[in-house]
């Protein structure tokens, strides 16, 4: 039969070793007192930077918005503009406005042409308009 050892040594029966240096806790009562590390330097740290990413994140998509519902304004303005032709593609045409303040898209270029100029646009191959 064997000897149990006492409660106060730490043996480990499977190993048939001592082993209180190997816990992560305390195994004695005058053993010093385990302290959690303070994280809070590294949680600020990490936390401003995840912060600057998103934010930089944030202003990328929100310039990609931006410049879709610009792209969308023209296509939208041009479109609703009269014309009585068929605008080919890869072509260039000016949008003015006439004196009834209607916008109309013509090939005169703006120095042909007397009406208030809107903008210049191309139209591409996927019938968006492109202001140039």
């Amino acid at each position: 039969m064997k000897k149990k050892k006492p409660d106060n040594i730490v043996f480990n029966e499977e190993e048939q070793e001592y082993d209180a240096f190997l816990k992560p806790y305390a195994t004695h009562l005058g053993s010093p007192k385990i302290q959690s590390n303070n994280l809070s330097p590294w949680k600020n740290s990490n936390i401003r930077k995840v912060n600057n990413s998103l934010k930089a994140e944030f202003d990328e998509v929100k310039a990609q918005y931006e410049q879709l519902m610009e792209r969308y304004e023209y296509n939208n303005l041009v479109y609703a503009a009269k014309f009585s032709f068929q605008p080919l593609v890869g072509e260039t045409y000016h949008l003015y406005r006439n004196k009834n303040s209607e916008a109309f898209l013509s090939i005169l270029a703006p120095n042909e042409c007397t009406f208030e100029h809107l903008g210049s646009f191309r139209l591409g191959s996927d019938h968006m308009w492109e202001k140039l």
